[in-house]
């Protein structure tokens, strides 16, 4: 698929943008601890040249604190299309400025700040709003263009099919446009409650705000790791009556119910719809689609899959469309990517289910509602979601044993040396290894 896909996109040729992912490097050659992607379930710490300012709006920052994601184990096993070898990935990282660019005049030198996963060139029509994921002028994938009718803005570390840019799995990273993608961090505010404004978040909040939850909603949650579970407090905040989380990992379930989740084990109820309907008579107001397209749950899109008939899994969309009452609203805010079968637009159309495609989330739009309205204030702490914290030279273990779900692991904070020490109630450092025993 990536050979193929990369030939493709080679003979179409880039779109033109304002940024771009080439980067010069240190005149010393000096070299930085990185994790690159070398093909399905192959990922690697390497020594990496350290980017310098290449284009007059760059910013170059020393990385303090990143993590995994989700959407990475869709590059971990290479079923997001236009990788390469050696692609360093992650695109949620935060950290220190360390040079800026001759343009760039609102930070300085040394200054705590967190990236949004996407570059904003700052001044398309996208941007202006706000919608920063939606920005036209930073993506040069033509390949996206002919896929999807248009393009996403450029995302750190995800591949050639958002622009190509290097990620922030690594001890420093090359932010372009750096006067707009990066947000200052107040020194009351730790690097384990700021990083994940970089996505997690604002994705959570995104998907409750764009699809809509009112007071007095009931809402169902698909899937439980740290965006699933921040998008349950966020839909409670906004006064949804009742929130029903749906998952079938042990940890994830306890952790819901131990923040006032009512929760459904799909593995003791495998017809979902049907259990829905006998806990919640007369439907959901609102159902979030907040799982993964790559772990399909019947034989048929298994099989389909395998096969490459499909991408893409319909399942929970379905069952989402199947338990929403009429007129009610689905939001999909999981990172689906190409193509699926078997889905019931038949039912989509006749119960005038609202299906709400959220979109990667404008990082842009929300950051500093979420970080100056909840988190500073103590309304919100998203420290309750981290599980383990590691360096960067176990990265490629932690890749292992997220994909595994090896003790647990649901959001993990990633060292450099250039960290601080853990916040007090936050997990110190462990060992990958130690988890399972």
């Amino acid at each position: 698929m990536q050979a193929a896909s990369n030939a493709i996109q080679n003979a179409m040729g880039p779109i033109p943008t304002e940024v771009h992912p080439e980067f010069k490097t240190r005149p010393d050659g000096a070299t930085m601890k990185a994790l690159a992607w070398f093909g399905p379930r192959d990922v690697r710490l390497i020594d990496a040249p350290i980017p310098d300012i290449t284009e007059p709006d760059d910013v170059i920052v020393k990385v303090t604190g990143t993590t995994i994601c989700g959407s990475d184990l869709h590059l971990y096993h290479g079923e997001i299309v236009n990788l390469q070898k050696g692609d360093i990935l992650g695109h949620e990282f935060m950290g220190i400025v360390d040079k800026v660019g001759p343009n760039v005049t609102n930070l300085q030198i040394g200054q705590r700040v967190v990236a949004s996963f996407q570059i904003a060139c700052g001044n398309c029509e996208y941007c202006k709003q706000k919608l920063s994921s939606f920005c036209d002028r930073t993506n040069p994938s033509s390949l996206q263009n002919a896929m999807y009718g248009h393009r996403d803005a450029g995302f750190f570390g995800y591949s050639h099919f958002t622009g190509g840019f290097a990620g922030g799995q690594a001890e420093y990273v090359r932010v372009p446009k750096g006067n707009v993608n990066l947000l200052p961090i107040p020194d009351n505010v730790s690097d384990e409650k700021a990083l994940y404004l970089s996505d997690v978040l604002c994705t959570a909040y995104h998907c409750v705000m764009d699809t809509g939850v009112n007071p007095g909603d009931t809402v169902g949650v698909w899937g439980l790791g740290p965006i699933g579970l921040c998008v349950t407090q966020f839909a409670k905040m906004k006064g949804a009556k009742r929130v029903i989380g749906i998952d079938r990992v042990p940890e994830r379930l306890k952790k819901a119910q131990e923040h006032g989740v009512e929760v459904l084990d799909f593995s003791q109820h495998s017809d979902v719809v049907k259990r829905l309907q006998e806990i919640a008579p007369g439907g959901l107001d609102v159902a979030l689609d907040c799982g993964t397209f790559h772990q399909p749950k019947t034989i048929l899109h298994k099989v389909e899959k395998a096969l490459m008939l499909e991408t893409d899994v319909s399942e929970i969309v379905n069952e989402m469309i199947m338990a929403t009452k009429k007129g009610g609203r689905c939001g999909i805010i999981a990172a689906y990517a190409g193509y699926t079968n078997h889905f019931n637009i038949g039912a989509l159309m006749e119960k005038g289910i609202r299906l709400i495609g959220n979109g990667q989330a404008p990082v842009h739009k929300w950051w500093k509602e979420i970080l100056n309205d909840l988190i500073i204030p103590g309304k919100f702490d998203p420290t309750f979601m981290i599980t383990h914290r590691v360096d960067i030279e176990e990265m490629p273990q932690l890749y292992q044993a997220f994909d595994k779900r090896v003790g647990g692991v649901e959001k993990v904070f990633v060292q450099t040396k250039f960290s601080n020490p853990p916040s007090p109630g936050c997990p110190t450092l462990s060992r990958v290894d130690d988890w399972a025993h």
